[in-house]
């Protein structure tokens, strides 16, 4: 017969012994589970780095993106001003060059541009002095000057021409309008030495007065007598659309981009130095 007692009393050691061990692992804090929806911190951490950058380029790619925008939609006027070859003579009001230049500048994306023809057939140089201050009441931003063709076909002095050129300039330029100069040549008809000092005329009163020059405003039409109208002086419409396309917009868009860039500055700075005074 086994000594039941005195067996259990050698158990009970042991017993206690796996009790105590039970009794402290339930008392340490279990480990909370990580639910699929709740991220981790270094996820967390990811993630704000992720968003951060995202948000960075968001900002640089929207800071630069207005710019051309901000800088096309500035208003600009700008006025043709000269004689029969400015105002379109023989041609449909909507085929002349300042009709055919506000088209095109728009589709550029120049949308608040507007080309005034302020050209007058027969027009000379005397006479375009004389009516400066109506036609400054537009107040141009640029003015495209093409003026002298008629006073060298009556053979007025080279020196008259010139003087009264430089006298339009700087009456423009004195009221703000950034000047372009058509240059312009004529047939030798009248000798030699009158043709090359009226083409002379052109490149000296740029130079001298920090002014762009469109070398010559009829060149690749005049004397083509497809691109000419039957008294080969005036173009046709297709005549005018190379004059817009070759020979304005290669000299005036440099000048736009600059107008509109000083426009949009100036109006920025007029916005600042309003908010800083409220």
């Amino acid at each position: 017969m086994l000594n039941t007692p005195s067996r259990l009393a050698q158990c009970l050691p042991a017993i206690a012994m796996l009790a105590a061990v039970m009794a402290i692992s339930g008392c340490q804090k279990e480990t909370e589970p990580t639910t699929p929806n709740q991220p981790t911190d270094t996820q967390r951490s990811d993630t704000e780095t992720t968003d951060n950058q995202a948000n960075t380029t968001s900002v640089d790619a929207n800071a630069d993106a207005p710019t051309d925008m901000q800088v096309n939609d500035a208003p600009i006027t700008i006025l043709a001003l000269g004689d029969s070859l400015t105002e379109g003579l023989g041609v449909d009001k909507d085929d002349n060059y300042p009709a055919q230049l506000e088209d095109r500048l728009q589709a550029m994306g120049y949308k608040n541009t507007e080309v005034v023809n302020s050209g007058l057939s027969g027009e000379t140089s005397t006479g375009l002095v004389n009516r400066l201050d109506w036609v400054l009441q537009t107040k141009p931003d640029v003015t495209i000057l093409t003026i002298g063709a008629n006073d060298a076909i009556r053979g007025i002095d080279v020196a008259t021409i010139e003087a009264n050129i430089r006298t339009a300039v700087k009456r423009l330029q004195d009221n703000g309008s950034v000047v372009i100069l058509g240059g312009m040549s004529i047939y030798d008809n009248l000798g030699d030495d009158y043709v090359a000092a009226f083409s002379d005329i052109y490149p000296r009163v740029a130079k001298d007065m920090s002014v762009p020059l469109i070398p010559f405003f009829l060149e690749g039409v005049g004397g083509d007598a497809e691109l000419n109208q039957a008294d080969a002086i005036h173009p046709t419409k297709e005549g005018y659309t190379i004059i817009v396309n070759d020979n304005i917009l290669p000299i005036l868009e440099p000048t736009l981009q600059e107008v509109t860039a000083a426009e949009t500055s100036q109006a920025d700075t007029t916005k600042n130095t309003t908010n800083e005074s409220t």
